[in-house]
């Protein structure tokens, strides 16, 4: 399971943000926000809830805390083709930041397609 400073860092990474720019955001000192993604500093709920916002993610994503399939919890149980849906999300995450935008452009475009049939 993924620690909440790396997947805040990740964040703010994926969308090309620097520390002082989230620190501005929220209000605070560029140090306070490094202190979260350091993990040396615990976040206040007024802040983690700010950054759900920002990020549009749910709380759980941001937690870490396992996403839960329509029709299984179970990440190790074929999904597609033999492949897990753990297999394919560490497949994407293995992708670097332009080919995962790119993944999720092709998605976006697969579920277009299929609703123009």
């Amino acid at each position: 399971m993924k620690e909440i400073n790396h997947i805040l860092q990740e964040l703010r990474i994926d969308r090309d943000l620097t520390q002082k720019d989230l620190a501005n955001y929220l209000g605070i000192a560029q140090q306070t926000y490094s202190n979260y993604e350091t993990g040396t500093r615990e976040i206040p709920i007024p802040i983690l809830i700010q950054l759900i916002q920002f990020y549009q993610v749910s709380a759980d994503y941001l937690l870490g805390i396992p996403p839960k399939f329509p029709g299984s919890s179970d990440m190790t149980r074929q999904y597609v083709d033999g492949i897990s849906m753990n297999h394919l999300i560490l497949e994407a995450q293995s992708l670097t930041r332009t080919n995962r935008r790119d993944l999720v452009r092709y998605i976006a475009f697969l579920k277009m397609h299929n609703q123009l049939k």
